[in-house]
């Protein structure tokens, strides 16, 4: 892995959520390898972009946008930082399958939801 870690010029980090518990609501698992990653990149110099899907009610909470903040001001190697809002394009691939898909009823993200997320962020 250090060998492709080294190979790399740019890695796109996507944290779901800052907060854990939210975070393994979200996609089952826990966010502490992906934080652990960006703070391995950032000691070795490796440059990053950190992307947050904004999904309105769960990855919007101002105090959990704050404390991205404070993650993303504690690395030193990351470029940018992009806000993705959320959208529901792929509902269908999910009733395709015959699945019921798990943020069903979920607004998506508006340009002032974004807006709002990139004034918290300072971006």
């Amino acid at each position: 892995m250090k060998k492709l870690i080294d190979l790399t010029d740019l890695f796109l980090l996507d944290i779901k959520c800052i907060n854990d518990e939210k975070c393994i609501q979200l996609t089952g698992v826990s966010n502490k390898k992906e934080l652990a990653f960006a703070r391995y990149l950032s000691e070795i110099h490796k440059p990053m972009w950190i992307r947050q899907v904004l999904v309105p009610t769960i990855t919007d909470d101002e105090k959990d946008l704050l404390q991205l903040k404070d993650f993303i001001s504690s690395l030193n190697s990351v470029e940018k930082v992009e806000i993705l809002p959320y959208h529901d394009l792929g509902k269908f691939k999910w009733e395709n399958l015959g699945c019921s898909y798990p943020l069903d009823g979920l607004r998506t993200a508006s340009q002032e939801d974004v807006k709002r997320a990139k004034e918290l962020l300072g971006i």
